[in-house]
């Protein structure tokens, strides 16, 4: 059964960082497509970070140069590391995973995954 369970939320102040991390369990993250989602009220999920079989990540325009993806295959753990954070990053952040993805350039598509995580929360203050 795949499992996956966020941490490392939190509450910081613009220009800050954090590190999030997702627990896999049920399957191995390196044959799996993985990736990071955010979602505020009332607004649809959206995809931030992704990186396919072969270790390739994809970004949002909105965190490109500030976020960083990375998987450690004997942890089997996804995590993402957030730099220079903005009160506009403020959301709950999601872990998706799914064995088939349609390409690369998918990714970051929402529909692509059926396998989620609980969420953990990011807050940033200005």
């Amino acid at each position: 059964q795949v499992q996956l369970v966020e941490s490392g939320g939190g509450s910081v102040q613009a220009g800050g960082s954090l590190n999030l991390s997702c627990a896999a369990s049920g399957f191995t993250v390196s044959t799996y497509y993985m990736a990071w989602f955010r979602q505020t009220p009332g607004k649809e999920r959206e995809g931030v970070a992704g990186i396919d079989r072969f270790g390739s990540p994809d970004y949002a325009d909105s965190v490109k140069g500030r976020f960083t993806i990375s998987q450690d295959n004997a942890k089997n753990t996804l995590y993402l590391q957030m730099n220079s954070l903005k009160p506009e990053d403020t959301a709950m952040y999601y872990c998706a995973a799914d064995r088939t993805v349609t390409g690369w350039a998918y990714l970051l598509r929402r529909d692509e995954y059926t396998n989620w995580g609980q969420g953990t929360q990011v807050t940033v203050s200005s």
